[in-house]
């Protein structure tokens, strides 16, 4: 018992080491994104520009933070992420997810919903109307 009381702080400041790469992060303009249905397998790729919304399924999913790592660093990628669920015949929409999504570290701070997965591939600077189209695959 001794031991793990003596292992939670390091543990706490690997935690905060790895989030330290903010302070040397580079922010960028728009978030790459793949989101999972789990009902019909299928993938697709999307992008979103910082504060703007996009549609995926019943998921509605709007970036408002975006961060790169420079080139001479280890890659990493970091998307501040506001989703929400508009379900048929509700008003209001339901908030599912508020945070960070690390492109690095999936898993780390996770979408948890029964039909979606949504992580961030990476983070890049488009000029204004160039977002790619999104683009679906069948990965079984």
């Amino acid at each position: 018992m001794r031991m793990r009381t003596a292992l939670a702080p390091l543990g706490a400041m690997t935690l905060l080491a790895g989030l330290a790469f903010q302070a040397g992060a580079e922010p960028r303009n728009t978030v790459i994104m793949q989101g999972l249905d789990k009902v019909t397998a299928r993938v697709s790729t999307f992008e979103a520009a910082i504060d703007q919304p996009v549609s995926f399924g019943a998921l509605t999913i709007t970036p408002r933070h975006c961060d790169r790592t420079p080139p001479e660093e280890a890659p990493e990628s970091a998307a501040f992420l506001e989703i929400w669920e508009q379900k048929r015949g509700d008003e209001e929409a339901l908030s599912l997810f508020n945070g960070w999504m690390f492109a690095s570290s999936p898993a780390l701070s996770a979408l948890e919903h029964p039909v979606y997965d949504v992580w961030v591939l990476e983070c890049v600077d488009r000029e204004a109307g160039t977002a790619a189209p999104a683009e679906e695959t069948n990965e079984q």
